[in-house]
Formats: C-alpha cells, sequence, structure tokens
C-alpha cells in the first residue's frame, strides 16, 4: 500500500530562529554551517526548489570568496 509522505510544516524550531540576526525584513544573517546540511540535502535530492533560487545573489566573505575559487580551480580536469 502506499504511504501518504506529506508532512505539514510548522515553521523553524525555536532552536534554529534564536541564532538569526534580521538584516531587513527580507534578509537574515546565519551561520553557514547552519545552511549546510539542508542545501547539501537539497541538492544530493534534486529537489525543485532550490533551482528557484539559483539566480539569488548572496552575499560572502572575502576569504571564503578565494577559497571556493581556488577549490573551483583545483576541481577542473587538467588538460
Amino acid at each position: 500500500m502506499i504511504q501518504n509522505r506529506l508532512r505539514i510544516y510548522y515553521g523553524p524550531d525555536e532552536e534554529a530562529t534564536e541564532t538569526l540576526a534580521p538584516l531587513s525584513p527580507e534578509t537574515v544573517s546565519v551561520p553557514l554551517g547552519e545552511v549546510f546540511p539542508a542545501l547539501i540535502d537539497a541538492l544530493e535530492n534534486e529537489r525543485t526548489w532550490v533551482r528557484d533560487f539559483k539566480d539569488d545573489e548572496i552575499t560572502l566573505s572575502t576569504d571564503l570568496y578565494k577559497v571556493i575559487l581556488a577549490y573551483q580551480h583545483l576541481q577542473r580536469p587538467s588538460a
């Protein structure tokens, strides 16, 4: 028999919202480590909502951006 997988979302846990630091009504500042698990899971499971945000801009610290660029350079196949 097919089981229903739908669940009701009641919002974030109180613990999760304690770390949110609002910057404006439309932005929040959170530690990257809190976002990684959800993003990794969503990407691995090809969730469609990830594509909805593909053109959104994010703000990164300069040092993190440099590390990401270096990592991308090292991941390119050699010619």
